[in-house]
């Protein structure tokens, strides 16, 4: 990977390094973002994680969860970190936000990703952001041990689906094979991710089901959330992950979208595709983006205006039919 070996350099060059991940976070940008900052504590240095949004409950098992704060580092570190965050705003940040004197690094796998780092390091072949924190970690001449290897296991897994996905090739098992000779208990991993669910979740997925729209002969399947829906379920939005799924798995279905309703004028979107939409194409024109089969996007206006523009948008390509 280009980049690999200046961005492990300005890493053991630093004395202290703040990690970033995303907003709405998930398995791999947390679990990346743990296993680095392990690895850069046994390196000595001293590491600061840091997350707009609250852990959510199916990750708080993770080693180090606890160390994570949403408060920006203070004072700032030299060097600064940013994982699987395609652009500053998946941080609720700004360029002038940063202090012009700190090395920015930029770790992801989005093809959707800024290169908004003064060192980019970025593959959009990897199927996590995960493949990448593994690489980097071995870079920077760190043994995994299973705080690690758990993190990165967790990671991977989450993003590819439990290897479902099409992002999931012959190097991601390779990769897992060696975390697994780690001694990671992967049972525990699955049950707390995939199989513990809050009943405030499950009244979140029966209110979005209650929304479902399927549209376009079929192929669009459209759920939405709202304020109302957060409020009386209990659930944090943070719940909603995996939610978007639900719709995608409807036969005949190419896309699905979940709307959330986070402010009157916030709305989160989540986009999933099964065999040939590029949703990555559809959230750019909103200024999100992600990959081809999953990505997400937020609209600055009212739910019904946000919900209207999203399924012109996705209708469009549903409309200029299958490439290749």
């Amino acid at each position: 990977m280009n980049n690999l070996a200046e961005m492990a350099a300005a890493l053991k060059n630093s004395t202290r390094v703040a990690l970033f991940s995303h907003v709405s976070p998930d398995g791999d940008c947390i679990g990346s973002m743990l296993a680095l900052g392990i690895a850069l504590r046994t390196l000595g240095k001293e590491v600061y994680y840091y997350n707009p949004d609250p852990v959510p409950h199916n990750l708080a098992f993770l080693p180090e969860t606890e160390r994570i704060s949403a408060k920006l580092p203070n004072p700032w570190p030299e060097v600064l970190l940013f994982v699987d965050c395609a652009d500053l705003g998946r941080v609720k940040l700004k360029q002038e936000d940063l202090p012009a004197s700190a090395t920015v690094l930029n770790l992801d796998h989005h093809i959707s990703n800024e290169s908004f780092g003064k060192i980019n390091v970025i593959d959009p072949q990897a199927s996590a952001s995960g493949e990448i924190a593994f690489a980097l970690i071995s870079e920077l001449g760190v043994e995994l041990d299973q705080a690690m290897a758990t993190n990165l296991y967790t990671a991977i897994v989450t993003d590819t689906g439990s290897f479902q996905y099409s992002n999931t090739t012959a190097q991601t098992h390779r990769l897992i094979a060696n975390l697994i000779e780690k001694g990671i208990d992967f049972g525990n991993v699955h049950h707390h991710v995939f199989d513990q669910k809050p009943l405030a979740q499950v009244k979140l997925l029966q209110r979005a089901l209650a929304s479902l729209e399927i549209l376009d002969e079929g192929q669009l399947a459209v759920m939405t959330l709202t304020l109302a829906d957060f409020k009386e379920s209990g659930a944090e939005e943070s719940l909603t992950e995996g939610l978007v799924n639900h719709g995608r798995t409807i036969a005949g279905v190419e896309v699905a979208a979940l709307l959330r309703e986070i402010a009157p004028a916030e709305i989160r979107v989540g986009l999933r595709s099964n065999l040939w939409l590029n949703v990555n194409e559809m959230a750019s024109k909103f200024g999100g983006g992600g990959h081809k089969r999953a990505a997400g996007c937020t609209l600055h206006q009212p739910l019904a205006e946000a919900k209207k523009n999203l399924i012109e948008a996705i209708r469009e390509g549903l409309g200029r039919g299958r490439v290749g």
